[in-house]
């Protein structure tokens, strides 16, 4: 018997918000009759807006707060982006649906207009990402990166006022905005790896609440829950966090999956890519295991 009344928990960033607010419609949409509550939370990312996530924990910082009112029964479900959950959650919590993703890629947005590659030489280009960071500097070396937090308006902001010359971005996140007019150029994924698990959602909730399990089960999709699966497991295998310039980004190509992966130091050196193309996955855990032979040749290399 499906519930009538389920409270979702969420950040309260316009993100977070946006995305959180999407998935709701679509549960309501599919089972007319069930009424989605917000519980806005905020969470220790949310407070430290003025050092890199690397120094203050990395992964979990946009996370602990809504699981533990999960915990307390304060919400039935949570949506995060899955690029903030951690490689392992308590056995407590369980991802019980992977809806379709956005896209994954990132994106560079210019007050000039110009490319990544028509960039002025020297010009600024801003992101909190250690991963954006490195591998922006290996194709454009002659390029300032500078350290940039804050929510995507604040980053606007920055760029509009020539505080920065460019900035770096998650295509997904402008999307669910409404921003997608302010995008400059989408990266291609060869030249900017994504993080794992961009652009698409990870829907929480307690392991042992079977019926909201059941209900959100059903916006599962397959496809991105396979592709997303697969880059965890390289996250998981390599230890990915805030501390180290990681990505990975897996999509199906007709019947393939094809997998590109990216690690380097935590101070950007040593930098190395793998590149994999397989018969497309059946399961999740088919394509977690490609994911760990593809960590084990970038942690080789």
């Amino acid at each position: 018997m499906s519930p009538e009344r389920l409270v979702l928990a969420t950040r309260r960033s316009a993100l977070a918000l946006a995305q959180a607010r999407a998935f709701a419609h679509d549960l309501e949409d599919l089972l007319p009759g069930l009424a989605v509550e917000e519980l806005e939370v905020v969470t220790t990312g949310d407070k430290v807006q003025n050092v890199p996530l690397a120094e203050v924990g990395g992964k979990g910082l946009f996370t602990k707060e809504i699981e533990e009112a999960l915990d307390r029964g304060d919400a039935d479900f949570a949506v995060h982006s899955f690029k903030d959950v951690p490689s392992e959650i308590a056995a407590k919590f369980v991802i019980a649906c992977v809806p379709l993703r956005a896209d994954g890629r990132d994106v560079l947005i210019t007050k000039s207009g110009a490319k990544l590659a028509d960039l002025e030489p020297g010009s600024r280009l801003g992101t909190s990402s250690m991963r954006r960071s490195v591998q922006v500097s290996l194709a454009r070396p002659d390029l300032v990166v500078v350290p940039l937090r804050g929510n995507v308006d604040t980053r606007l902001r920055k760029l509009d006022h020539g505080e920065i010359e460019a900035i770096m971005l998650a295509r997904a996140g402008l999307e669910r905005l409404g921003l997608a007019s302010r995008i400059t150029e989408t990266i291609p994924s060869n030249v900017v790896i994504p993080a794992a698990g961009q652009g698409a959602l990870a829907i929480e909730c307690r392991a042992a609440d079977h019926a909201t399990r059941e209900v959100l089960g059903k916006l599962t999709d397959v496809e991105t829950e396979i592709a997303v699966a697969c880059e965890r497991s390289v996250m998981k295998s390599v230890g990915g966090d805030c501390n180290v310039p990681f990505g990975a980004h897996a999509w199906r190509r007709g019947n393939e999956l094809v997998l590109l992966g990216f690690l380097a130091g935590p101070d950007g050196t040593h930098p190395r890519r793998v590149e994999r193309v397989a018969r497309w996955p059946d399961t999740p855990e088919e394509a977690a295991a490609l994911g760990r032979e593809a960590a084990k040749t970038l942690l080789d290399s």
